[in-house]
C-alpha cells in the first residue's frame, strides 16, 4: 500500500512505485496535512468530502473542507491542483461531454464549472437557494440535474443555462434525483417514498413504481444498473428494494444483516466480463462499512471499511476502482481484484476447453465427424490473438461457436466487444456527435419510416457520425440497411453501436468502395467465380436467365442477410463473423445460393429471382454455416477470398482511422453536384415559392376584382331598393308622426288629469294628517285637563278633610274648655297679650307669602308677553306655548288655594295648641301659687262676665268657617271656569289655525289668521287678570280678619 500526502502540493506523483494491495484492498492511501500556526511539529489534517469519476474511470477529482480541487489521474500517476474555490464544495460530478470539464456545487448555493486542462472556471451558474445535495448527469453528458431538499433544476451543459425548473406541489421534500442510465428518463423520489419517472424532453409523467403498504421503507438513497434495468433503493432500514424497469414491478426484497439499520449508499460494481451487466452491489451501512453483495443470490462476495476506520462516501469507476472517503478525512483508492478473485473469474464454460492438438474431453453432445474439418479451418479463418480483453480466450470461444453454433445470449454483446477489440473512444465519438445532424440524413424519416421515434433519432446520430468521419458514408445509399440491425441491437448505447458498424465497414466491407457509386465488382466476381467452381450448373441457370451477381449477391451483401434472415438467424450469422476471417462473408454469400439451389432452378423469371434475394425463405442457417465452412476448406487458393482480403484489424484508440479506401474524386464531385442540385433546389424551391405567392396574389387580385364588381351591381341594385324603401318608410313616417302627435296631446290630457288628480289627492291627505294630528292634541289636552281636575279634586278634599279633622278637634277642645272654664280665668289676660303678639307676628308671616306670589303672577305675566311676541314666528310653537301658559297658570292656581288651605289649617293649629295649652293650665295638678293667683284675679270677673265672651268666641269661630267655605267654594267655581274657558280659547284658535291653513295655502300672508291669534292672546290675558285681581282681593280679606280677631275671652276662677 502506499501512501500520498498532498501538503502543499501543486501536483506530483501519485505513487513512486507501483503499489501492492494488500489484504485490506488498499492501493493507495491520499491525505492531506498541514502545520499548525502555533508549532511545526504539530500537524493536522484537511478533510476531503466528496469525489467523482470520470467517464472512464482512470481519474477522479476530490475537494477538500478548504474548497481545494485536486484531480488524480491514476492512469498516468499524476496528481493536480485544479481550483482553489475557497470554499466547500457540496456535491461533485465529473462525466460531462466535455472531458476536461466538472461541475462543482458550492456551499453559497452556487454551481460552477471549471476545466482541468486550463483551470480555469468554465460558467457559474446561480439559482438554487438551498444547498445542492447531488449531480446527476445524462449519459450523452449534456445535460445535468442538481437537487436540493425543496425542488430541482435540469441545466444545459452546452449553454450554461437553466433549462427547466422541477418544483414539487405541497411540503413534499425531495429524496433524489437522478438520470436513468442510457435514456432521457429521470427518477425522482419524494419523502413520502413514492417513486416516479419522467420523460426529460417534456417532463411528463411514464410511470409509478409501487412501494410494499405494509411498512414504509424510508427511502435515502437508490442507484441504477449501467444498463438501466434495474433500480435498487434503500434507506432507514435493513432491507433493500429491488425494481426490474422493464416490466416496473418489485423484484424482491433483500434482506441485510442485522447489524445494518441504515442503507447510506448504493452503488453497482461493473462486471469483468460485461460492464454493463448488474450483479454485484455495493451498500454502505450507517457503521461506515460497505458490503459488496451478489444480487441473484445475495451472497456476500467482501467488504470495505472497518469499525476503527469509517467509510462517509465512496465513488466506483467503470474499470472497478473503489475510491472512498474515511472518516479521518483521508482518500482511499481500493483494488477489487485484490479482495476478492470471484468477479475476475471467467463463466463457467458450456463445454469442454479444446486446444490446437487435444481432442474434446468430456464432450456431452455427439461430434460429428464433419466438426474435425471445422476445427482444423480455425487457424486459416482466424488470424486473432488467442488472448483477447477482459480475459477471454479466442480459442475457448471457437470452441464453444463450433460446438453450438452461436455464443450465449447472454454474453453475446461482451463477447463482440472483445473479439472486435473496440477502443470506446468516448472523446472522438463526441466530438463526431457534436457536429450535428448530416445534411445527407436530414430527411432520413421520409425514405426510412420508422415506427419508433427513439430508434430513428439513434439512426439518424450514427449515421451522421459515419458520415462526418468518412465523407463516402454520406453518400453511400446502403449504409442504412447496414447499420439498422446494430442500431436497434445497440440502441441504449450508441458508441458501442457506432464502433462496431465501423469495424464493419473498415474490414468486413474491404473493396467495396473502390467502384463507388457502383456495387463493388471485384467482391462480385470473386463470389460468382467461387460459384462457378462449386455449382457451375446452377451459375449457368443465373446467366440463362439474365441474372448477374448484382441480383444474387450484392442484396445480401449490402444488407448483411438481414433482408433474408430473422433475428436470432442473423445474430449466429453474426457471432461467426466475427469469430472469423472478414472473407467468410463472400463465402456465405456463396453457401447462401447453393443452400437455396433447388429452388433457385425452379425460377424462370428475372422479377422472382429478384423477389427471392430480397425476402426470407426457408434455408436453414446453420447448413448455411456448415456449406461455409465446406466451401473455405475445399476452394484453391487462387479462388479463396482468404488470399485476396486483409485479415481484421481493429480500430485504434482515442482517435478512429482515415478511410480513405475509395474514389475520392468521385465522392467530391457526387458531394459537389448533391450540394449544386440542393442549391438549385433550393433556388428552385424559392422561385417556385416566389412564382406560387405571385400566381396567389393574381388569383387573390382576379377575385378580389370580381367581387369587387359584383359588389358594386349589388350596392347598385341595394341603393335603388333602399330608395324605394326610404320613400316608403318617410310615408309611413309622416302618418306615424301624426298618429304620435295626436297620441302626445291624449298623453297630455291624461297627465295633466293624474296630475291634478294626485294634487287633490296629496291636499286631501295632508288635510288628513292635519286633522289626525289636531285631534291627537285635543286628546292629549283634554286628557290633561281631566288628570289636573282629578289632582286638584284630591288636593281640595284632602284639604276639607283636614279641615273637618281640625273642626272636630276644635269642638271637642271647647267641650273642654266649657268643663275648665272656671280653671282657666286667672290666666286671660297673659293669654291676650300673648295673642297680640302671635297675632302681629302672623300677619308678617302672611304678606310675605302673599309678595311671592304676586311675584310669581308678575313673572308669569312677563313670560306670557314674551311668548306672545315668539307665537308669531312659528303655528306649532305657538299652540305649544299657549299650552305651557296655560300649565304654569293652572299651577300657581292650585299652589295659591294650597297655600291659603295650609295658612288655615296652620292657624287653626295654633288655635288648637293654644286651647290645648290653656286646657293644661286648669288641671288639677297645678299649684297653690298658680292657684292662689288665679282665684285672685277671677275673684273679680262674676259668670256672666264668662258666658258671654265665650258665647262672642263661638260666633268668631262660626264666622271664621263661614269665610273659609265661601273662599273654598269661589276657588273651585274659578277653577272649572278657568279651565273650560282656556280650553274653549285654544281649541278655537288651533282649528281656525288650521282652517286657515288649509284654505290660503297659496298666499304668503292672512289678516284672518293674525286677527285670530290676537283675540285669543287678548282674551287669555284678560282672564289672566281677572283670577290676578280675586287671588289679592281674597289674600286682603284674611289679612284684614287675622288683624281685626279679636282675643278670646278670659275665664274667671270661681
Amino acid at each position: 500500500m502506499a501512501t500520498l500526502d498532498v501538503c502543499k502540493k501543486e501536483c506530483g506523483k501519485i505513487w513512486y512505485r507501483k503499489p501492492n494491495p494488500g489484504s485490506d484492498g488498499i492501493v493507495v492511501s491520499i491525505t492531506n496535512t498541514v502545520s499548525s500556526s502555533l508549532s511545526s511539529d504539530v500537524t493536522r489534517k484537511i478533510r476531503f468530502l466528496h469525489l467523482a469519476f470520470n467517464v472512464t474511470g482512470d481519474s477522479f477529482v476530490a475537494g477538500d473542507c478548504h474548497g481545494t480541487i485536486y484531480l488524480f489521474d491514476l492512469h498516468k500517476n499524476r496528481f493536480s491542483v485544479v481550483q482553489r474555490t475557497g470554499s466547500p464544495c457540496t456535491a461533485l460530478a465529473f462525466t460531462l461531454r466535455r472531458r476536461t470539464e466538472f461541475l462543482v456545487a458550492m456551499s453559497d448555493y452556487s454551481l460552477k464549472c471549471f476545466d482541468t486542462n486550463s483551470k480555469e472556471m468554465v460558467a457559474w451558474m446561480k439559482g438554487h437557494d438551498a444547498a445542492i445535495q447531488d449531480i446527476s448527469i445524462h449519459a450523452s453528458g449534456r445535460y445535468a440535474l442538481t437537487a436540493c431538499c425543496h425542488y430541482a433544476q435540469l441545466w444545459d451543459l452546452d449553454t450554461f443555462q437553466r433549462k427547466r425548473k422541477l418544483n414539487i406541489k405541497g411540503n413534499v421534500g425531495i429524496t433524489k434525483v437522478f438520470f436513468l442510465p442510457l435514456s432521457n428518463t429521470i427518477m425522482t423520489c419524494f419523502k413520502d417514498d413514492s417513486i416516479f419517472a419522467w420523460e426529460s424532453d417534456s417532463l411528463s409523467c411514464k410511470y409509478q413504481l409501487h412501494t410494499p403498504e405494509d411498512k414504509s421503507p424510508h427511502f435515502k438513497t437508490f442507484t441504477a444498473s449501467k444498463d438501466g434495468r434495474l433500480l435498487v433503493g434503500g434507506g432507514r432500514s435493513r432491507f433493500l428494494h429491488m425494481w426490474s424497469l422493464e416490466t416496473r414491478k418489485l423484484l424482491r426484497i433483500v434482506q441485510l444483516p442485522s447489524k445494518v439499520t441504515c442503507v447510506k449508499q448504493l452503488e453497482f460494481l461493473p462486471d469483468a466480463f460485461d460492464s454493463s451487466a448488474a450483479l454485484v452491489l455495493g451498500v454502505l451501512s450507517q457503521d461506515g462499512i460497505m458490503r459488496f453483495i451478489r444480487i441473484d443470490s445475495c451472497k456476500l462476495i467482501f467488504d470495505v471499511g472497518s469499525l476503527d476506520n469509517r467509510i462517509l462516501n465512496v465513488s466506483v469507476s467503470s474499470t472497478r476502482r473503489i475510491v472512498a472517503v474515511m472518516d479521518n478525512g483521508d482518500v482511499n483508492v481500493y483494488s477489487t481484484e485484490a479482495l476478492t478473485d470471484d468477479l475476475t473469474r471467467p463463466p463457467l464454460p458450456l463445454v469442454s476447453v479444446v486446444d490446437k492438438n487435444q481432442k474434446l474431453k468430456k464432450v456431452k453432445v455427439a461430434v460429428k465427424p464433419s466438426k474435425v474439418n471445422v476445427m482444423a479451418e480455425t487457424t486459416r479463418l482466424n488470424s486473432a490473438p488467442t488472448e483477447l480483453p477482459e480475459g477471454l480466450n479466442m480459442n475457448r470461444l471457437l470452441a464453444i461457436l463450433h460446438e453450438y453454433g452461436e455464443y450465449p445470449a447472454k454474453y453475446r454483446m461482451f463477447i463482440w466487444r472483445s473479439i472486435l477489440r473496440l477502443p470506446e473512444n468516448h472523446s472522438a465519438y463526441g466530438a463526431l456527435v457534436d457536429k450535428g445532424t448530416h445534411p445527407r440524413y436530414e430527411k432520413l424519416h421520409e425514405k426510412f419510416p420508422i415506427k419508433s421515434r427513439k430508434l430513428l433519432r439513434v439512426l439518424q446520430r450514427v449515421l451522421s457520425s459515419l458520415a462526418h468521419w468518412a465523407p463516402i458514408f454520406g453518400e453511400t445509399d446502403y449504409l442504412p440497411m447496414i447499420a439498422f440491425p446494430f442500431v436497434k441491437l445497440f440502441q441504449n448505447n450508441q458508441l458501442i453501436c457506432f464502433e462496431v458498424i465501423a469495424a464493419i465497414l473498415v474490414n468486413w466491407c474491404q473493396h467495396w468502395f473502390e467502384y463507388f457509386p457502383n456495387p463493388p465488382i471485384n467482391m462480385l466476381s470473386i463470389i460468382e467465380n467461387v460459384l462457378a467452381y462449386h455449382d457451375k450448373e446452377l451459375l449457368q441457370h443465373f446467366v440463362a436467365n439474365g441474372v448477374t451477381s448484382q441480383v444474387y449477391a450484392w442484396p445480401l451483401l449490402e444488407t448483411l442477410f438481414s433482408e433474408v434472415l430473422t433475428r436470432d438467424e442473423w445474430l449466429r450469422l453474426m457471432d461467426n463473423l466475427f469469430s472469423n476471417h472478414p472473407a467468410m462473408l463472400l463465402m456465405v454469400t456463396v453457401a447462401y445460393c447453393i443452400a437455396s439451389r433447388r429452388p433457385l432452378i425452379h425460377c424462370c423469371e428475372f422479377d422472382d429471382f429478384k423477389y427471392f434475394f430480397h425476402h426470407r425463405n426457408s434455408v436453414d442457417i446453420r447448413q448455411v454455416l456448415k456449406e461455409t465452412y465446406h466451401l473455405i476448406d475445399t476452394t484453391p487458393d487462387e479462388l479463396n477470398p482468404l488470399t485476396f482480403l486483409d485479415p481484421f484489424e481493429p480500430l485504434t484508440h482515442e482517435q478512429y482511422p482515415v478511410f480513405n479506401k475509395y474514389p475520392k474524386f468521385i465522392v467530391d464531385y457526387q458531394i459537389q453536384e448533391r450540394e449544386r442540385i440542393r442549391q438549385e433546389e433550393q433556388e428552385y424551391l424559392q422561385q417556385r415559392t416566389v412564382a406560387l405567392e405571385f400566381e396567389k396574389e393574381t388569383l387573390q387580385r382576379q377575385t378580389q376584382e370580381e367581387a369587387w364588381y359584383r359588389q358594386q351591381q349589388l350596392l347598385l341594385a341595394a341603393e335603388e331598393k333602399r330608395r324605394q324603401l326610404i320613400v316608403t318608410e318617410e310615408e309611413k313616417l309622416a302618418n306615424q308622426r301624426t298618429r304620435l302627435s295626436a297620441m302626445n296631446r291624449e298623453l297630455k290630457l291624461k297627465e295633466m288629469q293624474l296630475l291634478d288628480s294626485t294634487r287633490r289627492k296629496f291636499i286631501s291627505y295632508q288635510q288628513q294628517q292635519k286633522e289626525a294630528e289636531l285631534a291627537r292634541l285635543d286628546d292629549d289636552l283634554r286628557h290633561k285637563v281631566k288628570l289636573r281636575d282629578s289632582e286638584t279634586k284630591a288636593a281640595v278634599d284632602e284639604a276639607e278633610i283636614k279641615n273637618m279633622e281640625l273642626h272636630l278637634q276644635n269642638k271637642m277642645f271647647e267641650q273642654e274648655l266649657h268643663r275648665d272654664y272656671v280653671t282657666k280665668s286667672h290666666q286671660q289676660k297673659a293669654d291676650y297679650s300673648d295673642y297680640l303678639r302671635r297675632v302681629d307676628l302672623e300677619g308678617s308671616t302672611y304678606t310675605m307669602p302673599a309678595r311671592d306670589t304676586e311675584k310669581a303672577f308678575r313673572e308669569a305675566g312677563g313670560s306670557s308677553g314674551s311668548s306672545q311676541q315668539e307665537s308669531l314666528q312659528s303655528r306649532s310653537r305657538a299652540e305649544v306655548e299657549k299650552q305651557l301658559r296655560l300649565d304654569q297658570l293652572e299651577q300657581q292656581t292650585k299652589t295659591a288655594k294650597l297655600q291659603y288651605l295650609h295658612e288655615e289649617n296652620h292657624k287653626l293649629e295654633e288655635t288648637i295648641e293654644e286651647l290645648m295649652g290653656t286646657l293644661a293650665k286648669y288641671q288639677p295638678g297645678a299649684t297653690a301659687q298658680s292657684v292662689g293667683s288665679a282665684g285672685a284675679d277671677q275673684s273679680n270677673n262674676d259668670p256672666q262676665w264668662i258666658q258671654a265672651q265665650l258665647g262672642a268666641t263661638q260666633q268668631k269661630v262660626n264666622r271664621l268657617q263661614q269665610t273659609q267655605e265661601q273662599i273654598f267654594e269661589r276657588l273651585r267655581e274659578l277653577n272649572s271656569n278657568n279651565a273650560a274657558a282656556l280650553a274653549t280659547s285654544v281649541s278655537e284658535d288651533m282649528s281656525t289655525e288650521v282652517a286657515s291653513s288649509c284654505l290660503n295655502a297659496s298666499t304668503n300672508t292672512d289678516t284672518s289668521t293674525q286677527f285670530s291669534l290676537d283675540r285669543g292672546r287678548q282674551s287669555f290675558e284678560e282672564r289672566e287678570r281677572n283670577l290676578m285681581a280675586e287671588v289679592r282681593r281674597m289674600r286682603q280679606n284674611l289679612a284684614k280678619e287675622a288683624l281685626h280677631k279679636e282675643p278670646p275671652p278670659a275665664y274667671a276662677l270661681s
